[in-house]
């Protein structure tokens, strides 16, 4: 019996890979020292999930969740983050991805879904709460980088204030799987398919926010022309969408989106010690600002200019 180990590059999580070699065959071996629950419990239910409606997602061959380890189908090293980012043209690859995502729009999502353990895993409504909880992530990690704790506070209330209202005019229903890390990263080419992973964090919530994570990905750049390319592909294939309000969330959602990213990228940095994040950062505040050019931004961009200044936010946090 021939094998091999080798050790994969991670993603942000908890989780530690490696690729296991047996007779030929390949398997990803998932290890999670932390967050079990999230990182391998939800991981397979979403994946299972998804694979029931025809949604390629990582097959589960074994577990041992005393030991926080699972043995999942290996779906290689091409992701499409590689493929774009080597694309001039990048328009009818993104299509194909809209695609997919139209395909798990259409499934009906249930509450409760089968796990690996002896209850069902519950997938959540994105509520209000939620979109704070994450937005929270900028005030927490991304603030104590720039300001003192007493500064913090005053920021933080101005700016919740201004997301409240925000969050409050979000107009489509809470009613779609969402995936809450649709990125081309988290899309595998597997032979002619995409293969989605990293599901573990998946919401029922609003149509919107997958495309948001797609379209305005702080990982890989792309025009402004290609953004409205697959915006308006995505709502070409949704004739029957709410053209004004699907609009108005997803400029709301992209915004609530980024700051979140930020957040995450700086506890990364003063958390992880995963210091190479801090250089995305200045393309995330772009990407933000981008989307606030609607009248009902007006608020959030007073605040965010007076606590954040343009000059500070274009550069590299150099700790």
């Amino acid at each position: 019996m021939n094998f091999k180990i080798q050790p994969i590059v991670g993603d942000a999580s908890f989780r530690n890979y490696y690729r296991f070699l047996i007779n030929k065959k390949s398997r990803i071996i998932v290890i999670a020292k932390k967050e079990k629950y999230k990182n391998l419990v939800a991981y397979c239910a979403v994946n299972d999930y998804l694979r029931k409606h025809k949604i390629l997602s990582p097959k589960l061959f074994n577990h041992n969740l005393k030991r926080g380890i699972i043995i999942i189908e290996d779906f290689g090293n091409l992701s499409f983050y590689k493929i774009l980012s080597n694309k001039k043209n990048k328009i009818e690859t993104y299509k194909k991805i809209v695609n997919l995502l139209v395909k798990i729009q259409k499934i009906k999502p249930k509450v409760k879904i089968k796990s690996i353990i002896n209850k069902p895993h519950k997938i959540k409504y994105y509520s209000n709460k939620y979109l704070h909880e994450e937005s929270d992530l900028f005030f927490n990690w991304y603030l104590p980088l720039l300001n003192k704790k007493k500064k913090i506070k005053k920021i933080k209330i101005k700016i919740k204030k201004s997301l409240s209202k925000l969050y409050n005019k979000i107009a489509c229903p809470n009613s779609f799987f969402v995936h809450r890390d649709f990125h081309v990263q988290n899309l595998m080419k597997v032979g002619n398919n995409i293969g989605l992973i990293d599901s573990q964090d998946a919401l029922i919530g609003n149509p919107a926010y997958d495309l948001a994570s797609l379209i305005d990905d702080v990982r890989i750049r792309t025009t402004r022309k290609t953004k409205n390319q697959i915006y308006n592909y995505y709502v070409e294939k949704n004739s029957n969408i709410n053209q004004k309000n699907f609009l108005l969330d997803f400029n709301i959602l992209s915004v609530q989106r980024s700051l979140k990213i930020i957040g995450i990228f700086s506890r990364l940095y003063a958390r992880d010690q995963k210091s190479k994040y801090l250089k995305l950062i200045p393309y995330a505040w772009k990407l933000l600002e981008s989307r606030m050019n609607m009248k009902i931004f007006s608020e959030l961009k007073e605040n965010l200019d007076e606590s954040i200044p343009k000059v500070i936010r274009k550069k590299v946090i150099n700790r």
